[in-house]
């Protein structure tokens, strides 16, 4: 049997070149602020790749995206190891576009932050009087660099992005950057409206996107997936303060009011944790995870 070594290891996904594709491993691994846990959260990566192929059945009306199969009999015989079953992903290959296309709905986070500050997020001026977890009026698109492990992210205006797409794709800078935030915009609508009719609300996410062989924008990565976004319930929603989650933010909470944890988790946060991953899995398919 051939053996495979991921090509590419991010906080918490392995890229794995087949030739023929792209497998993309989700692992158990947790990361929160840049930084990867020393804890694994079982089951988790299962979740952020049955969530994907969920949301990408889902829009692919609206853009092509990279996914092929989640099936493992379509992939090398080494993928079909237990601990692969249901985490993995055969994609097309794409040249990734170098932005984080994030998509604000509500006010909450660094968002929040910025506001109470100066009245903008990301320098984009915001209606005054909005209390925390407020709906905006529209949603606003904000990318930001896409930094290596370690590093942090870098905010951006949208004509900073023309440059660095400019940078990156010669001749084509304005075309890509107007048709990531489209794109982006487009699927934050829609998967915002069918969420908050099975009662959970999308705050925020991010997408990612590729170029296939044919220079063609691709939808990649993962999508709509408690790493990468904020999903609130709709039952108890009241803007003024915070809101409970089904994502990542309930780490983030615990490791803000737990600053000595050295990035441990307790058991307990642990097992809460993937008890929301799969409620939030549940709630938006109508399915439980096997």
């Amino acid at each position: 049997m051939e053996e495979f070594k991921p090509v590419k290891e991010g906080k918490v996904r392995e890229i794995y070149d087949i030739g023929s594709g792209l497998i993309m491993y989700a692992t158990d691994r947790i990361s929160a602020f840049d930084v990867i846990l020393k804890n694994k959260v079982e089951g988790k990566g299962k979740v952020l790749t049955q969530m994907s192929r969920f949301w990408f059945d889902l829009t692919k009306d609206i853009i092509p995206n990279h996914m092929i199969s989640t099936d493992t009999n379509d992939m090398p015989e080494f993928f079909r190891a237990p601990e692969f079953e249901g985490h993995v992903m055969l994609c097309r290959k794409l040249r990734m576009i170098p932005i984080e296309c994030i998509v604000r709905g509500y006010i909450t986070g660094s968002g929040w932050k910025s506001y109470q500050e100066n009245g903008t997020v990301c320098g984009i001026a915001l209606p005054a009087g909005l209390r925390e977890c407020d709906k905006l009026p529209e949603p606003v698109y904000t990318p930001s660099t896409k930094a290596e492990i370690g590093d942090h992210d870098e905010n951006i205006s949208y004509e900073k992005s023309i440059d660095v797409l400019e940078k990156a794709f010669p001749g084509h800078g304005r075309e890509y950057a107007s048709r990531i935030k489209d794109a982006t915009i487009a699927l934050y609508r829609k998967c915002a409206d069918y969420a908050l009719s099975r009662g959970i609300i999308i705050a925020d996410t991010k997408f990612e996107f590729g170029l296939d062989e044919n220079g063609n924008v691709v939808l990649g990565d993962e999508m709509l997936t408690p790493d990468s976004s904020r999903f609130w319930p709709v039952e108890g929603y009241e803007p003024g303060h915070g809101q409970p989650s089904f994502d990542k933010q309930f780490v983030r909470d615990w490791l803000k009011a737990n600053p000595d944890s050295d990035y441990n988790l307790p058991q307990e946060i642990i097992d809460k944790t993937i008890a929301k991953y799969k409620e939030a899995y549940k709630l938006l398919t109508g399915k439980d995870l096997d």
